[in-house]
């Protein structure tokens, strides 16, 4: 059995959870992006006493390693790192893409397709990646600045479905009939099934010399910005 912690800060909304072999058993957001650090002890503390666990009992820490808001990032990167060396348990870090693709594909009932995550980073700009139906990368992660043309080469070929925050303001700019846009349904689960994959397959990341995925130097953004 494994009891993972899992702490999603990267974007506005912040998510924490605690998951038994993968199937969440609770979960606390915040939706207010300037108060993540204050929410997150609290509401780890609170999980665990509403669910009579106690924190040295957890098996891993999870954290969504980004890209996102570079404040957000160092919040649930340096919490998830100092709780892992106090308690003693692994590092499980998980890319904002691959939680945000995995919640797309669930709404997904075509056998090919690409996946594409856009997480916003300020105005028309965006962080995005494409996946296929097997969750494999197509292309290396990038920033890319939104316009009528993006996608052209790619979506006269095959049907592309969009998601996360970035994708709303894309959405508002471009029509296409291969192009399907989705709303984030449930990412709390999405992570808790990925990081429950890592902690079987062993794959943990090293406390010292783990740091979050910026994909590009720190700029001053918020996920909210168009």
């Amino acid at each position: 059995m494994s009891l993972i912690l899992n702490i999603d800060t990267a974007q506005e909304t912040a998510r924490v959870s605690i998951a038994e072999d993968g199937k969440i058993l609770l979960a606390a957001e915040n939706n207010i992006q300037k108060d993540h650090a204050s929410f997150l002890h609290k509401a780890i503390a609170q999980l665990c006493n509403d669910l009579s666990i106690k924190i040295n009992l957890l098996s891993a820490i999870a954290v969504n390693k980004g890209p996102g808001s570079y404040t957000g990032l160092r919040v649930g990167m340096s919490s998830a790192i100092g709780l892992c060396f106090a308690l003693q348990k692994p590092l499980i870090t998980i890319d904002a893409f691959i939680i945000s693709a995995n919640d797309a594909l669930k709404q997904i009932n075509t056998g090919d397709a690409i996946i594409c995550p856009m997480i916003d980073a300020r105005r028309m700009e965006v962080f995005t990646i494409m996946y296929n139906l097997k969750l494999q990368e197509l292309n290396a992660p990038s920033a890319m600045v939104l316009n009528n043309d993006s996608f052209n080469n790619v979506i006269a070929q095959k049907a592309i479905y969009f998601t996360g925050s970035g994708a709303r303001k894309f959405q508002d700019i471009f029509n296409n009939n291969n192009a399907h846009f989705l709303a984030e349904k449930d990412m709390i689960s999405s992570m808790a099934e990925l990081s429950e994959i890592k902690y079987i397959q062993g794959v943990f990341d090293d406390l010292r010399n783990t740091e979050p995925f910026y994909l590009k130097d720190f700029q001053a953004f918020s996920t909210s910005a168009k």
